[in-house]
């Protein structure tokens, strides 16, 4: 999203940030295979890991989960009804994804795993680009 962000030079007016549910990763880089699919496409991925916090969707305007799990973990998290209305599954934006639809987790998705899931997650971050602008 970063990057699609940063083509469509709208830096100065969308703020991503990224976290987990759950502490994890919490300080650490993205994966390897993360880092190496997005450099075949030209895309440079830094930051570390951290968690989600309750204050955080005072932050946000939305919050999106990359699958079920974390969608109900973010609904238990929201302090009120209008923090709920924030959250949203990633491929819920990609009108071609089925109802639903998670994020496959790439650590199992076989060689093609990564890429796999990078096509996923463009496609969903394409449309919910188009629906910010």
């Amino acid at each position: 999203m970063r990057h699609l962000v940063a083509e469509a030079g709208l830096e100065d007016r969308i703020h991503i940030d990224s976290a987990g549910t759950g502490p994890w990763h919490v300080g650490e880089e993205p994966d390897a295979r993360a880092q190496q699919t997005a450099r075949s496409r030209g895309i440079r991925m830094t930051g570390a890991g951290r968690q989600f916090l309750a204050r955080d969707f005072g932050r946000y305007d939305h919050v999106i989960a990359m699958d079920g799990e974390n969608l109900h973990t973010l609904q238990r998290m929201a302090p009120s009804a209008e923090a709920r209305d924030k959250i949203r599954l990633l491929r819920s934006y990609d009108p071609d994804s089925p109802d639903d639809a998670d994020v496959p987790d790439p650590y199992y998705g076989g060689p093609r795993g990564f890429e796999d899931v990078f096509d996923i997650c463009e496609a969903a971050c394409r449309a919910l680009l188009a629906e910010l602008t």
